[in-house]
């Protein structure tokens, strides 16, 4: 979730703080700064002495693939009908347990609907 954020937020700004990325999710600058120690230490992304953040090579490509996946599965979900809103959470919340087989069973069947 951090990484699809860190990401999002970078494409629709110049500079990513972690008061943005608590804005967005609307979590506690604590559990944020918790969360990015973690995804630093595992090399995902880099802080600059400014306090901006970056995704490393090895994060921009983690956060692209789950961000392909959320949107895939949002377009899925409202194409059977849910609401745009419910779809976006929902997609969400999918996105962290679908496992990769299932994922390319509806990415599949989502080609041939869409031609």
């Amino acid at each position: 979730m951090y990484l699809e954020t860190i990401l999002v937020l970078g494409k629709a700004q110049d500079e990513v703080h972690a008061i943005d990325i608590a804005n967005s999710l609307k979590f506690s600058k604590a559990s944020v700064s918790k969360a990015l120690a973690r995804l630093k230490a595992d090399k995902f992304i880099v802080v600059d002495e400014r306090g901006l953040i970056a995704l490393t090579e090895v994060g921009r490509s983690l956060a692209e693939k789950i961000y392909k996946r959320h949107q895939l599965l949002c377009k899925a979900l409202t194409s059977i009908g849910v609401k745009e809103d419910t779809a976006l959470e929902d997609a969400c919340r999918i996105e962290h347990y679908i496992s990769d087989e299932t994922y390319k069973a509806i990415k599949n069947y989502m080609k041939g609907k869409n031609g």
